[in-house]
């Protein structure tokens, strides 16, 4: 077999005869023989490796995988499942023509065996949606009344005869040239212990200032790196736009929770993982999803992702938190932001500088240097992360801190000042890596779509606390060490 090594995977520099490797998400640290070493370093090379049960390497490569430090080459798995072993079940709802569309873009792979179920789910016109799903040679279910996505899709697994399901969003395309795309998530589910694949889910470039930002930041887009999903990781959740699964494992989890309108898909990928399953993001595969046709709509709809934290944090609790990292981490930001303007920002990198200099302490064998660099990662992504969080969610605390006459004023508008600096910088950041030659103006641009996207967001995450009556899912979680080390 053959792995893709995770961008944390890191081999260090050693000061005794065990080797320190870095690797996964949440990052962890083991201390191995120079044989381990030597063996991860042709992991990490895409070297061909023998990986029997019950063998040595074989319990390296099983622990790897599950933390994260490492993914299967799909190419390199053995072909236990076709076409003939998946029926697509797609949900639909007043979308006859993107429907079609939808169909059309999933001819080869119908051709090649896969069966298709259309589930209508109350559409006004019925008879439109049967015609397209018949003109394309795919089953159809009406419900006569609408119950969400999550019913609907349960309704069609429920008649599924096949190992394999693929749920797919109506309003989604598998792109032209894709080829035979299903091979890849096909091999990933011949092991075993994964339950689930999902392929990168892209909106495609456009003329429109909402197709170039989601182009670039959409949620459904979790980006080009493959990835284990688990909460607290991070890729932490997949959407359910288009996403393929073990029927028996789906079924033996409870399927979609019909109670949920809205976060469905993480609750369905949280239980997965908390019932010992692996859930894989593989980005090599795109399906595409076109960005919302007005800026009302698409802020509705991020409003209404926020208002699915407090159902999930109910389910799950503790996993829906908006920043994690220590209490190191928060202590040190929040005193260099929010402390005194002349003497905060003093002892808040005090604070900082005292708990990274405890770090190579705790890493046995590690370079001093090596475990510096880990600290201050640490650190800078916790403060990025905490930026976020008050972008994202916390916003109306700072915003009620900040109006005149308010005592906290001073520090909550320095603190919003940052944020939004933060905002511009990961608007450049994103800009660039997407390869265009964006100019300041369109920078502007992404930046403040960013943060009327963050606040909608962070609105819905209040609305639905206010309606669970629980501000739990508002709270930061605080870990021992922001890297589990």
């Amino acid at each position: 077999m053959r792995f893709r090594a995770d961008r944390s995977l890191r081999v260090l520099s050693s000061r005794d005869d065990l080797v320190p490797v870095l690797g996964g998400s949440p990052l962890r640290l083991w201390r191995l023989t120079p044989a381990g070493g030597a063996l991860i370093a042709r992991l990490a090379a895409g070297a061909d490796v023998a990986v029997g049960d019950g063998s040595p390497t074989g319990a390296l490569v099983d622990r790897l995988l599950d933390v994260g430090a490492l993914h299967p080459e799909p190419s390199s798995l053995p072909t236990r499942f076709g076409p003939r072993d998946v029926t697509v079940v797609i949900p639909v709802r007043d979308r006859a023509a993107a429907l079609a569309r939808l169909l059309g873009s999933l001819a080869s792979f119908r051709d090649a065996g896969a069966g298709v179920v259309v589930v209508d789910d109350g559409s006004a016109d019925g008879p439109a949606h049967r015609g397209v799903a018949e003109e394309h040679g795919a089953g159809h279910l009406r419900r006569d009344r609408p119950g969400g996505p999550a019913a609907a899709r349960d309704a069609g697994i429920a008649v599924v005869t096949t190992p394999i399901v693929a749920v797919i969003d109506s309003d989604c395309e598998v792109p032209d040239g894709a080829g035979r795309w299903w091979e890849a998530p096909l091999r990933l589910l011949s092991d075993e212990r994964t339950a689930a694949v999902a392929p990168r889910v892209r909106t495609p470039a456009g003329p429109r200032l909402l197709q170039r930002y989601e182009a670039l930041r959409s949620p459904l887009d979790l980006g080009s790196e493959p990835a284990r999903v688990s909460p607290g990781t991070r890729v932490s959740y997949v959407p359910a736009a288009a996403l393929l699964l073990r029927t028996d494992a789906y079924r033996a989890v409870g399927g979609f929770d019909r109670d949920l309108h809205v976060g469905e898909d993480v609750d369905l990928v949280w239980r997965l993982a908390a019932a010992g399953h692996r859930v894989r993001y593989e980005p090599s595969v795109v399906v595409e999803h076109p960005a919302r046709p007005g800026v009302l709509g698409w802020l509705r709809q991020r409003f209404v992702y926020g208002t699915s934290a407090a159902p999930l944090e109910a389910r799950h609790p503790g996993q829906v938190a908006p920043a994690r990292c220590s209490p190191w981490s928060a202590a040190g930001w929040s005193i260099a932001v929010l402390g005194p303007r002349r003497v905060g920002p003093l002892v808040g990198m005090g604070v900082l500088a005292s708990s990274a200099a405890i770090l190579p302490r705790r890493l046995e064998g590690v370079p001093a240097l090596d475990a510096w660099r880990l600290a201050v990662h640490g650190h800078l992504g916790a403060g990025r992360q905490l930026a976020r969080a008050v972008l994202r969610t916390w916003w109306p605390v700072g915003l009620v801190a900040a109006v005149p006459g308010s005592p906290l004023r001073r520090p909550a508008r320095r603190a919003l000042a940052i944020v939004a600096a933060v905002a511009v910088c990961d608007a450049a950041i994103e800009a660039r890596r997407s390869g265009s030659n964006a100019g300041a103006a369109m920078v502007a641009t992404i930046a403040a779509l960013a943060v009327a996207d963050d606040m909608a967001y962070g609105a819905g995450v209040w609305w639905g606390c206010l309606g669970s009556r629980s501000l739990r899912s508002l709270l930061p979680r605080f870990e021992r060490s922001a890297h589990r080390l």
